[in-house]
């Protein structure tokens, strides 16, 4: 019956944590404060565990009920996309749940672990709850994760904590509200054991919340005081959402299909140039899509003409997503077309690195006929060079420092931060996020975007084929917003702003690697002091 009640209260623990993540996972203001009690329950249950074993299976039972809750559209949308089964799925995405969310399993086992080995001493109470932190952003630094997903990105719903990503992004985030949990989990541990309130936990707990507020409000007046009011650049954005492109080939072909993207650009594009006059205009990812100055047909190099025809008489400089081909081999690519130091129309292309895992790209070690033959949606692109900042010249000579970023690249803090050490000033991404249209996913994409201008401090336009499209601002606040499964377009005035420097922006992801290091060295100091504390006693 003890054994029962144990296992009882443990999925007990398992089921508020996972129901805590999914309503803090929703980015509402009313539920930002859910942070910082959400793993409270998981964590006390890991505490009651009897055995190694017991803390592994509820740190795995936590990975398969969080990514179950909190991403369960993304079966759905690649049942879609593969034509699988439904069931093969989400048994597949189930099964790979302890891996994509690690964390959970090594945070469990190193709590049981430290607690096994610091035992009765209560001098080294803090050691389990910090080695569990550490673990934990290590553990999500090092591992694979489809969608960099982390605690801190909850706090996107308040401006002001969200300010402090600027110091070590999303994860020093996540290790903050990791140490208020533990120390409600210190309190009521207390109570529960009727030992009375504690007031140490309480009083970190609330140093931890002054610091965060008080940086987040310090930081979000600085980078207000640093926004001019007149805007440096007017960008138009046209998000068409034109979808299911593939499908409609196959039943309309290829040429009328691209031709009908092209009209409707052209044509909504125009549309805001007798608005006013555009400094640049941008369409999303893979609008034209096929290649681009190595046309594959006679109709193609037809198709690449008319393009810069248009760009041309509009006098307009533009950018689209497009495929580039070298060789053989083919990437999916943002085109900049703009006028040159000459003054004729000048062309570069940027290569997009940053490749979501089979559907866009398949290491070389895997590629074989046998997998084509098995999954033949996997995609064929090949890896770009890594970030680079693309020069691009405006009408009257001025040259935009640009960061380019292609969909999935928006989640990788490192690469954006190291565009903009190359001397950015603006953040522009191209995404196609069609796959996941009428899902959580498009708002969750806009939300790791509006970390990397956080991190960075720099202002970001992202247009997108059916949504969410918008401007972020360097405090993270989007605006020109267009929503998902939305056929709009909209003028962007992006503000002047002096640029303000940050720990994020300048080091990347670094507190990953600290925290590994950090735990790596507590644990072994634990160890050694247990050994040593067990051959005095001998």
């Amino acid at each position: 019956m003890t054994a029962w009640r144990g296992w009882a209260g443990a999925l007990l623990g398992v089921a508020a944590t996972t129901g805590l993540f999914a309503l803090f996972g929703e980015l509402r203001p009313g539920f930002v404060w859910l942070g910082a009690v959400a793993m409270a329950p998981w964590l006390a249950a890991v505490d009651r565990a009897p055995s190694a074993r017991r803390a592994l299976a509820l740190g795995t039972l936590l990975s398969v009920t969080f990514t179950a809750l909190v991403f369960g559209w993304f079966p759905g949308a690649i049942a879609a996309y593969s034509h699988a089964p439904a069931w093969l799925c989400w048994g597949v995405f189930l099964l790979i749940a302890p891996v994509l969310e690690l964390q959970f399993l090594t945070a469990s086992w190193i709590r049981w672990y430290a607690r096994r080995k610091v035992g009765t001493d209560s001098r080294l109470g803090w050691v389990p709850p910090l080695l569990t932190a550490l673990v934990y952003v290590g553990t999500e630094w090092f591992t694979p994760k489809l969608f960099a997903e982390t605690l801190g990105h909850g706090l996107y719903a308040s401006e002001v904590l969200r300010q402090g990503a600027d110091v070590a992004g999303a994860p020093g985030l996540t290790l903050g509200l990791l140490l208020v949990n533990e120390c409600f989990v210190a309190v009521g541990q207390g109570l529960a054991a009727r030992r009375g309130l504690k007031p140490v936990p309480l009083v970190l707990a609330l140093v931890l919340a002054v610091v965060g507020f008080g940086y987040g409000a310090v930081r979000l007046g600085q980078v207000r005081s640093a926004v001019r009011s007149a805007p440096a650049l007017t960008v138009g954005a046209v998000q068409a959402n034109i979808t299911n492109i593939e499908k409609r080939a196959a039943e309309e072909g290829t040429y009328e299909v691209v031709r009908d993207i092209l009209d409707t650009h052209y044509a909504m594009s125009d549309a805001l140039l007798r608005s006013g006059p555009l400094d640049l205009l941008v369409w999303p990812e893979t609008v034209y899509p096929t290649t681009f100055g190595t046309p594959k047909s006679e109709d193609g190099g037809a198709l690449d003409e008319e393009i810069r025809a248009w760009v041309a008489e509009r006098g307009v400089p533009l950018v689209f997503g497009t495929y580039d081909l070298d060789g053989e081999r083919e990437f999916n690519a943002a085109m900049f077309l703009g006028p040159s130091a000459t003054g004729e129309l000048a062309q570069a292309a940027y290569r997009k690195t940053m490749l979501f895992p089979l559907t866009e790209w398949v290491p070389d070690a895997l590629d074989s006929p046998t997998l084509r033959a098995w999954m033949p949606w996997t995609g064929r692109w090949k890896r770009g060079p890594g970030p680079r900042m693309v020069d691009f010249r405006l009408n009257g000579g001025r040259v935009l420092k640009v960061a380019p970023l292609i969909c999935y690249e928006a989640l990788f803090p490192s690469y954006v931060a190291e565009e903009v050490r190359q001397g950015a000033e603006l953040l522009l991404t191209l995404s196609n996020d069609s796959w996941f249209s009428g899902t959580p996913a498009p708002r969750l994409h806009l939300m790791h975007a509006a970390f990397r201008s956080i991190e960075t401090r720099t202002a970001q336009v992202r247009v997108t084929n059916s949504g969410v499209s918008a401007f972020i601002d360097p405090a993270g606040t989007w605006t020109s917003e267009m929503e998902d499964n939305q056929r709009s377009s909209v003028v962007m005035r992006v503000p002047a702003a002096e640029r303000l420097h940050s720990l994020a922006g300048a080091w990347g992801d670094w507190l990953g690697p600290v925290a590994l290091a950090l735990s790596v060295g507590l644990g072994v100091w634990l160890r050694r002091r247990s050994v040593s504390a067990r051959a005095a006693s001998a």
